[in-house]
């Protein structure tokens, strides 16, 4: 009983175990053009059912309150599209004196360059129990920014230049994330009551497609020819997902190596993050309740 108590209470962890053993043993069936079609299932749809998800289930009064803590969007947005970058670029200039392929740096300067990731960023922070709307509202925008911000980001710290597909990058993140998010809300007015009195698994559905996520990603990681996944794992995330890299470095010869540290990023952001949900949730929950202690009484 208690094993049952245990796997029940650690479903996710379990379900992340899973998703990379499934990936590994059948990897064809959650690639690009594969029987799940991610390119669409969890490109548009995935990412559309994360934010009507959160739609559904913030208060519209949250999401307002949000979006006025513009000292806390300033933080994130400067710490994320500039402070980084030139961290990572002072970093880089001492492993350039290291035997390190020049190449592999590039590409470590373009993940710095990167504007932040949108559906795990919302699923993590709402898995941990943080601040659901302001990370909505960071991830959207930073996604928009990054539009503009990163190819000169990448102008500036690498010399490459490209013409980017402004309206087609920003069509899709509108119609992904913006969309959804105000359908939630309007859905959310209609049946207000029936939310509060039923209280639907908003964590779970978000931990279930990030489950799904994990699968697909992993999917094509086991399923790429051109790399040693015995050696290297964690190497494959769907450029579709950050276009960006394609666009400004199309045909370059240097492109795979390039590439490298950015293909790490995503499936051991997103595996990282999942492993740190409890203890950092547990974290915020011993802070919640040190707050309330000291909180005087009136």
């Amino acid at each position: 009983m208690r094993l049952l108590e245990r796997m029940r209470k650690e479903w996710f962890m379990i379900g992340i175990v899973v998703a990379i053993a499934g990936a590994k043993l059948k990897p064809s069936v959650g690639v690009n053009g594969g029987p799940l079609k991610p390119e669409i299932t969890v490109s548009y749809i995935a990412v559309a059912t994360i934010f009507f998800n959160s739609g559904l289930s913030l208060k519209t009064e949250e999401l307002t309150s949000a979006l006025v803590h513009l000292k806390l969007h300033l933080f994130i947005q400067i710490f994320t599209l500039a402070f980084f970058p030139a961290t990572i670029w002072l970093f880089l200039q001492l492993l350039s004196l290291t035997s390190i392929n020049e190449w592999l740096l590039k590409g470590l300067q373009t993940v710095g360059c990167m504007p932040p990731p949108v559906s795990s960023a919302v699923i993590l922070t709402k898995a941990v129990g943080g601040n659901e709307a302001a990370a909505i509202f960071n991830s959207a925008f930073g996604s928009f920014l990054g539009i503009v911000i990163t190819p000169l980001l990448l102008l500036l710290f690498l010399g490459s230049s490209s013409s980017v597909p402004f309206t087609s990058i920003f069509s899709q993140l509108f119609m992904t994330v913006v969309v959804p998010l105000i359908i939630g809300q309007i859905v959310r007015r209609y049946i207000k009551d029936w939310l509060e009195r039923k209280k639907p698994p908003f964590g779970a559905i978000s931990s279930s497609v990030l489950l799904m996520i994990i699968y697909t990603t992993f999917c094509d990681t086991f399923s790429n020819p051109h790399f040693d996944l015995d050696k290297l794992s964690l190497v494959l995330i769907l450029f579709i997902r950050i276009p960006m890299l394609k666009i400004v470095f199309a045909g370059h010869e240097h492109l795979s190596l390039i590439s490298v540290p950015l293909l790490i990023y995503h499936p051991a952001q997103i595996l990282l993050g999942s492993v740190l949900v409890p203890t950092i949730k547990s974290w915020m929950v011993s802070r919640q309740k040190g707050v309330k202690l000291t909180r005087p009484t009136v």
